[in-house]
């Protein structure tokens, strides 16, 4: 057994002492990437000078490190794909890449991704490019610390910024995503990560989930987005330590959540949204320790969704802190501190003595009449909203926290 390993240490050894470094550009051996590669055997790295370099479609079919210094240029032209990746285990590193090609029959990508797995792409500037990074039918890849702009005005003329397609086990890490149609895009894609990314002034959603199940995002920063990041179609969807900011519209959102269940919500905050979520058919989410903060609505729920769980939540400073379009309740709230709650504590214990209806009779009105939005503010809906609360007739029944806190919960 010892000579086995020690073969395979040798082995191994030999393997890395192997590997060639090819040089292109000034001072190097080639004068292109596309011939340094096709001279290049698998496990060798391919560095890159700087300076500009415009080669159609750079294909990468064997397993390299394709490495840039002092971030070369890499230019389609508004023609081409810029680089291909067609082998497991690529990595491309400290490249500018610039003008793809726009196609409505062809996603063409800055750099894309086809039936690999392993490979990395990190520390990238990509500049108007159709979608940035495209990746289809990818295995355990991972996009890191790129910085990807785009210019288009109209989602028909710009693609994602990363793209993933069919696609397991993605990790999406520390990128700045703006100025494409959606900032991050997950169609078919499974047990995934999106962590510590921001993602801004996107035409559409700042990230955008669709048929894709048991995936986590955290600690991202979406903001001024078109309309804020959109769930659907999914499940075991877990959402940590996001901030949904300034997503402003007539039909934007912090967060929207369409046809989603078993999912989790925590530790998010909704700041100045039109909505900080919007539900429709949502069905077994839990939401705990959130905060939602100067919204047009805190919550929107619509009838179509059930066993929602909101509790431990922060409502502070919002016009309207839950809207529905329904009277049946199939959902709970529970433990939430409520800015607008005027209840009392006689036994001290930190909750409020009385249920608290964040429901109000003028949202209601609202929901079914939106020019009567005109009125806000007037002396009319405050005494609506106090007469509802004295004998409620609009409002759903069901739809109250029983443990409201009198302070907030962080």
């Amino acid at each position: 057994m010892r000579y086995v390993v020690v073969i395979l240490f040798l082995l191994g050894a030999t393997a890395t002492l192997s590997a060639a470094t090819l040089r292109v550009g000034k001072g190097g051996n080639y004068p292109t990437i596309t011939a340094a590669i096709k001279a290049a055997r698998a496990g060798d790295t391919v560095w890159v000078s700087a300076g500009t370099y415009r080669e159609k479609n750079i294909i990468v079919d064997k397993k390299l490190v394709l490495k840039g210094a002092g971030y070369p240029v890499l230019d389609g032209e508004k023609k081409y794909e810029v680089i291909s990746i067609k082998a497991d285990g690529v990595v491309v590193d400290g490249f500018r890449v610039v003008h793809s090609g726009v196609s409505s029959i062809n996603d063409m990508g800055g750099i894309k991704i086809y039936d690999s797995r392993d490979v990395v792409i990190r520390n990238n500037i990509l500049e108007d490019t159709f979608f940035g990074i495209y990746t289809q039918y990818g295995k355990n890849c991972t996009i890191e610390n790129n910085r990807l702009t785009a210019y288009a005005t109209e989602e028909q003329q710009s693609g994602n910024g990363i793209h993933c397609w069919k696609s397991d086990s993605m990790h999406i890490i520390g990128n700045t995503v703006s100025g494409h149609r959606d900032g991050i895009y997950f169609e078919f894609v499974t047990n995934s990560i999106i962590r510590r990314n921001t993602s801004f002034k996107n035409i559409r959603y700042g990230l955008h989930f669709m048929f894709s199940h048991n995936d986590t995002y955290f600690s991202n920063h979406f903001e001024r987005n078109g309309a804020g990041v959109a769930v659907m179609y999914s499940h075991g969807v877990k959402m940590y330590q996001n901030t949904f900011e300034q997503n402003w519209g007539d039909a934007a959102y912090g967060l929207l959540l369409k046809e989603i269940s078993d999912s989790h919500i925590e530790g998010n905050s909704f700041v100045k949204n039109t909505s900080g979520i919007y539900l429709e058919g949502a069905s077994r989410i839990r939401m705990a320790k959130n905060l939602f903060r100067n919204n047009g609505w805190g919550l929107k729920i619509q009838a179509s969704c059930m066993d929602i769980e909101v509790a431990r939540n922060n409502f502070i400073g919002n016009t309207f802190d839950v809207g529905t379009n329904g009277s049946l309740v199939l959902n709970t709230f529970n433990g939430n501190y409520w800015d607008k709650y005027d209840g009392y504590d006689l036994n001290k214990d930190q909750v409020g003595d009385v249920p608290y209806r964040p429901v109000s009779m003028y949202s209601m009105i609202v929901e079914k009449n939106p020019p009567a939005m005109l009125l806000f503010r007037s002396f009319i809906t405050s005494l609506l909203d106090k007469t509802e609360k004295v004998f409620p007739s609009l409002t759903p029944e069901g739809l109250k926290d029983t443990k409201p806190m009198m302070k907030k919960l962080f």
